[in-house]
This record gives structure tokens, C-alpha cells and sequence, in this order.
């Protein structure tokens, strides 16, 4: 067990003797290194559970709390209520043969013990080529995926296919006109529909494969088969380039099987049994009002037909029913006004509050040159994601849409992300890891084979040094905190910072022939390690040239 693990266990054991059992404690290295090597504001999240004010529960915290001797030099609270702990000099470099003994699993945890979680990300309607967007909320959702997984939930990452609905007849009937104009006859494009250059490309396809005839369809005909060939085509394309920008998912579930399972019908006498449910002016209502919405949600409209707030609620219905604990959902900014009507209905059904849960995605400028590129011939009207990542690399692009939250504003600088520079953070991140591969490339060693047993490990003196072994502990921690706030940003900047260490160390200091050679391998390849982890954990490739 490390220092920290050692000191958060200590904590988590004297808040249950305070009264406050089952508590996360988050420890993190303070930005000022006077305040001590690793701080927590455990006294301040208690505060309201134990109803003192934080500096109270502090000094009652250290009281209480049990640490084995010669770990910690010196205790301070500071502030409201911060607990600083200034560890003794050989336990900041004794992290390192924890780091090389745990391998590829350090920085694991048990956090969710195992507990179903979903993940539903990206669910781009059928109709067309995924946008930059679509490939932004596809790096979230993966690295949240990613993130829960690795600290400890049983995740499913599952794309919802919306193949009902009036985009699905537009893009199919769009289809019907292009094929009609391929055979050489006027077909118009409905209001609102799609002007890509891949249906015309689609239309093409059909025409070679089944002939003519395929126009000479009765248009009802028609439209049907265009429906279908346009989702079939869709979808592969979609998969396609999802696979190809390294995003599986486990399941793929399908608007159109909602209503073939009949589990509109199952809920909607579910929320009518719970009593939230009214008829007035000829249509059924969802009585959200009474769960936090600003206003009461039609159902059943009065002409029969469902909104398309249904399915959606039965479909989470179903997630629910399929035994994940929480469902967490990543969405687009024109669907931010959704959610509160979303949680209401699911309250409805009497699931607990933090079983729904959004993440926004905004949307993505694109920059080339300084002018912003606005659209792609076959899309019609927006830049592709297949566009950007086959023009800047898929690393680039999963790490550019992965270093900031993701409903804050994003420019995409095209140019930035190709090129091979020290201002290019995903390039800075993995020349990191190749400077330490390259270490052991020179000393004709497999990284693999070093060893921290046995190596005198308080020679590593030199400040780079020490706060390169401090930002190494840090990283289980910060896994953590990104994981809970659904936030990989948390795991780009971190990998930044830590990479920002490593140079100015790799730069300064000799490894290969020094009296420290044996202390600096080691320290080399835990370096390498986390960042080789911490990429892999966004979907990125730790290279071990450049």
C-alpha cells in the first residue's frame, strides 16, 4: 500500500469514528509546495453530514487519525479546513516500487465495486455521415466509459439507433429523389431534408446493383425501400468510422424495438398506476410539474400518436430493468432543455435521482488557416468527423476533443493538431513517453525488465526528480476524481503536467552511466508507464518513437 493509499484509508477510518461511514476521500498534491505533499478537504464535505463547521471536524480528524509511524513528518489544518500532510523524505520516493510492481493496473481502484453502469453515447440518427460533434461526444463518452471501468463498474457502452420518426422519411424520401434523378426524371428534395453528396452516391450504388427497375417502384414502394437501404447504408458508415476513430460499444439498441416489444404500452400503465398521469383537451399528460419540470409534458396527442418524449422514457425504462444502477447519457446542446423533463419522468417511475444522468456536448468550430471550415461537399453541410481525423490522426483528434469539458465551447485547430511541435499537446504527451522509451532503448534494456527491489531509491534528490515522484503518486487520485465527475479533461491535463516534468527532467539530467543510473531507470519507467496508462485510458497510442 502507498503513502497515499495509506493515509486515505487512515482518513476514511476516522470519519466512520466521527459518525460518517462509506466516505470518499480525495487527496490531491497541493499547487503550493508549502502547504505539504498531499491535502484533503474531507473536513469540508463532512460538514453538512455531521453538522460542525469544517475546521472542527479537522482538528477532530487528526486527533483520531491513525497513521504508522514514520510516514508523515508533519499534520497541518489550514484555512477553512484542509488537512495538509507533509510526508517523511523516504516515503515520496517510496511510491515507485509500488508504481513498478502494480504494472499496467496502477492507478486501478474498486470505486464501483462492480455496480452496472450504462453509458450511451453518440446515437446519431441514420440519416447521414457523423459530424465533428457526433465525434466529440464519441471521445467523451468513450473516455467516461473508459474512466468508470477502470475504477471499478461494470460498464455497457451502447449506441441507440433513432429509426423512426420524420428524419428517418426525410432522409428516406431525400434517397427516393436521388434515385428518380439518377434514372433521369425529376425527384425533389422534401422540406428539410438532406442534400449530401452521399445519397447521391447511395442512389448510384442502388441503381448499379438492382437496376432500374428499383426507380420504376411505386413511389410508397419506393420511399419503403429507400427507408431501409438508407438506415442499412447509414449505420455501416457510421460503424465504420467509429471503429476507425477506436469506439466499439457493447450494445446497439434500436428505437423501432420499442414499439415492436410494446414497452411504450408497459409504461405508459406503469406511470398511470403511479398516479402521474392526466387526460385534458383530448390528450394524455405526464404530470411532470409535480417532479421539478416548468410545465406539465404531453404523452398522447390528441390525434393519437405518441410524442417523442415516449419512447425515450421507455427506453430507460428498459435500462433500468436490464439492472444498471445508473444510466448516464451524452448529448448534444440543443438537448440541454430535455433533461429536466427526462428526470422528471424517470423520478415518475421511482427511480432514485442519480440514476439519470447528462453530459453535454457543445458543439465544434473547425480552423484551418486562421478561417473556419464550414462544411464538406458530401456531408452538405457540416465537417465530418471521417474528414478531420483522416486529415489530423486519430490521436490528435481524440485528444483535442478530450482537453476541455464538454459543454464548454471548442475551436478545433486543424493546423495546431498536425503539427509536430512542443505547442501540440497531444504531440508533447507522446514525445514524453518516447524520451523514456528511448532511454531504455539506448541502454539496450526492455522497459520491462526494471525492477525498484533493491535499488537505492533516495538518491533521487533533485527537485525535478521529487516532484516528478509526486505527480507519478497523484495519478490513481486523479483517475478518481475524473472518473466520479464524468470528466477526462481531468486525465489530458494531468498528462500535460506530468509530461511538462519529465522533459524538464530529461533534459537536465543523465540516467545511463551515473552514480544514480539504477534509481533514475526506475523513475524512467514508472514515468513511462503512466503515461502509456493514461493515453491508453483516452484511446490514444503511447509511441515509443517519434
Amino acid at each position: 500500500m502507498t503513502a497515499l493509499e495509506t493515509i486515505r484509508a487512515a482518513l476514511a477510518h476516522a470519519a466512520s469514528r466521527l459518525g460518517a461511514s462509506d466516505v470518499e476521500v480525495a487527496l490531491e498534491r497541493p499547487r503550493d509546495p508549502t502547504h505539504g505533499d498531499v491535502a484533503t478537504n474531507l473536513a469540508l464535505t463532512l460538514a453538512k453530514t455531521l453538522g460542525q463547521k469544517p475546521r472542527a471536524i479537522a482538528e477532530r480528524l487528526v486527533a483520531t487519525l491513525e497513521l504508522p509511524p514514520g510516514l508523515v513528518r508533519k499534520t497541518e489544518i489550514a484555512g477553512p479546513g484542509f488537512i495538509n500532510f507533509f510526508l517523511a523524505g523516504e516515503q515520496v520516493v517510496g511510491v515507485l516500487p509500488s508504481i513498478i510492481a502494480a504494472g499496467k493496473d496502477y492507478g486501478k481502484s474498486d470505486v464501483g465495486r462492480k455496480a452496472k453502469v450504462n453509458v450511451e453515447f453518440v446515437s446519431a440518427n441514420p440519416t447521414g455521415p457523423l459530424h465533428v460533434g457526433h465525434g466529440r461526444g464519441a471521445a467523451l463518452g468513450d473516455g467516461i466509459a473508459a474512466l468508470l471501468a477502470w475504477t471499478g463498474w461494470s460498464v455497457t457502452r451502447e449506441f441507440y439507433v433513432n429509426d423512426a420518426g420524420t428524419q428517418i422519411d426525410k432522409m428516406a424520401r431525400s434517397l427516393w429523389a436521388r434515385v428518380q434523378q439518377q434514372a433521369g426524371r425529376p425527384g425533389a428534395i422534401p422540406e428539410g431534408g438532406y442534400h449530401g453528396e452521399y445519397l447521391n452516391e447511395l442512389a448510384a450504388t442502388i441503381l448499379k446493383k438492382e437496376g432500374k427497375r428499383f426507380a420504376d417502384l411505386p413511389e410508397d414502394e419506393g420511399v419503403r425501400r429507400s427507408r431501409e437501404i438508407g438506415v442499412s447504408a447509414q449505420r455501416a458508415e457510421q460503424d465504420q468510422d467509429l471503429r476507425e476513430f477506436g469506439v466499439r460499444f457493447d450494445v446497439v439498441s434500436r428505437e423501432s424495438t420499442i414499439y415492436e416489444r410494446r414497452l411504450i404500452d408497459a409504461t405508459l400503465a406503469e406511470l398511470a398506476a403511479k398516479g402521474h398521469t392526466f387526460e385534458a383537451d383530448g390528450a394524455l399528460w405526464l404530470r411532470t410539474t409535480a417532479l421539478g419540470d416548468d410545465k406539465d409534458r404531453v404523452l398522447k396527442k390528441s390525434d393519437g400518436t405518441y410524442t417523442y418524449l415516449v419512447p425515450d422514457i421507455a427506453y430507460h425504462r428498459d435500462k433500468h430493468q436490464r439492472g444498471f444502477v445508473k444510466a448516464i447519457d451524452v448529448w448534444g446542446a440543443d438537448h440541454h432543455g430535455y433533461i429536466p423533463r427526462m428526470r422528471a419522468a424517470l423520478q415518475a417511475l421511482g427511480y432514485p435521482g442519480d440514476f439519470f444522468h447528462v453530459e453535454i456536448v457543445q458543439l465544434v468550430r473547425v480552423m484551418r488557416g486562421g478561417e473556419e471550415v464550414r462544411f464538406s461537399k458530401r456531408s452538405g453541410e457540416f465537417v465530418s468527423l471521417r474528414d478531420l481525423f483522416e486529415e489530423t490522426g486519430v490521436d490528435a483528434a481524440r485528444y483535442f476533443f478530450l482537453m476541455k469539458r464538454g459543454d464548454s465551447q471548442f475551436v478545433f485547430d486543424v493546423d495546431l493538431a498536425k503539427s509536430q511541435t512542443e505547442e501540440n499537446p497531444v504531440f508533447y504527451v507522446q514525445m514524453g513517453h518516447a524520451r523514456m522509451s528511448g532511454i531504455f532503448r539506448v541502454a539496450g534494456r526492455e522497459p520491462g525488465s526494471v525492477r525498484a527491489d533493491g535499488v537505492d531509491l533516495s538518491v533521487l534528490t533533485q527537485p525535478e526528480e521529487i516532484e516528478l515522484v509526486k505527480e507519478l503518486a497523484e495519478f490513481p487520485d486523479v483517475l478518481r476524481r475524473a472518473a466520479a465527475a464524468y470528466e477526462p479533461h481531468r486525465v489530458t491535463g494531468y498528462l500535460e503536467g506530468l509530461a511538462r516534468i519529465a522533459h524538464a527532467w530529461y533534459h537536465k539530467y543523465r540516467v545511463l552511466g551515473e552514480p544514480e543510473e539504477a534509481a533514475r531507470l526506475v523513475l524512467a519507467r514508472a514515468v513511462q508507464q503512466v503515461l502509456a496508462t493514461g493515453l491508453s485510458l483516452l484511446g490514444i497510442r503511447a509511441p515509443e518513437r517519434m
